[in-house]
């Protein structure tokens, strides 16, 4: 059943009757030929989608039967390899400017302790990395909201939750190795090196990297950025205690799960662009059997390679 407040959210879409249609209504009334409240037609069609988005979210998140996405390669690496960034500091904030603490901890508490996060080391590291040095200036006041926003060239930075979501699926602690798989502003990086791991990043838009790793740095995170394409992974670094890749493949590439270490998991969201996606996590025993399990339903940017 939905909550009053769910109905009122329902309410505001239904459309309002037009004023000719009030006065036709009252003649009608005065004949009998009407209820005394006048009807209100609704919005069927939008309704009809409103219900088969939660649907759909409902069965991607709850189904135990959704079949392992393929895991192949697609391409041969190149000659390049990832490159790390040269770091430059970012212009740091004013001594005085709001630390914003109190927000971190609401979120945390409405958003992610709420929905059944439990790890205490995911949780004090969302509490303490300040999210709004990872948003542009026009977006900042809404940092700690529950969605995502826009960083620039096509991406985001992803809904508080979700990052909470993909770290502790990853099962990783202090001096654990982490290979992160889009960059984007910076954030994720940021959470999983407050959590105490020993973090490498790649990043496809080399403006993203530069200023993802200024940021980092201006913020006394230790991560190592490099600019490249991220579908070969890092094996020069490798093998990792987990992978997290934050835009959505068709399919996921061997190349990752050829790096993860003993007992690792790679976390990743996988299916076609513009569509629903189902986040996974991955984990290979000691024989190389590939163990899937299926994590809900989400919606990322598209996964991008350097020919692309």
């Amino acid at each position: 059943m939905a909550s009053q407040q769910d109905q009122a959210a329902v309410g505001q879409l239904l459309p309002k009757p037009s004023r000719r249609f009030e006065e036709a209504s009252q003649s009608r009334r005065a004949r009998g030929n009407l209820p005394t409240k006048p009807a209100v037609i609704p919005d069927t069609i939008g309704w009809v989608r409103r219900w088969i988005c939660f649907v759909a979210l409902l069965v991607a998140g709850c189904s135990t039967s959704t079949p392992l996405p393929p895991i192949t390669q697609v391409d041969t690496p190149g000659p390049d390899t990832p490159t790390a960034v040269a770091t430059t500091l970012a212009d740091t904030a004013p001594s005085d400017a709001p630390d914003r603490s109190e927000e971190r901890i609401h979120m945390v508490e409405s958003q992610i302790e709420a929905r059944d996060i439990t790890d205490p080391n995911v949780l004090e590291a969302i509490r303490t990395v300040p999210r709004h040095r990872f948003v542009p200036d026009n977006v900042s006041d809404q940092a700690y909201e529950d969605y995502p926003l826009p960083i620039g060239h096509g991406q985001t930075i992803s809904q508080p939750y979700i990052v909470a979501l993909m770290s502790e699926a990853l099962g990783v602690g202090p001096g654990d190795k982490v290979l992160e798989i889009g960059t984007g502003s910076g954030y994720q990086a940021a959470v999983l090196a407050a959590m105490g791991c020993e973090v490498y990043t790649i990043e496809i838009i080399p403006e993203l990297a530069t200023a993802a790793d200024a940021t980092l740095a201006a913020l006394g995170y230790t991560v190592t950025v490099a600019a490249g394409d991220g579908y070969f992974g890092w094996p020069e670094i490798g093998p990792y205690d987990g992978i997290i890749v934050t835009a959505a493949p068709d399919h996921v590439p061997q190349p990752l799960i050829d790096q993860l270490g003993p007992d690792a998991a790679l976390v990743i969201p996988v299916g076609p662009i513009g569509a629903m996606q189902t986040m996974w996590r991955f984990t290979a025993d000691a024989a190389g059997d590939i163990t899937g399990e299926n994590l809900g339903g989400v919606l990322f940017v598209p996964f991008t390679r350097t020919a692309e």
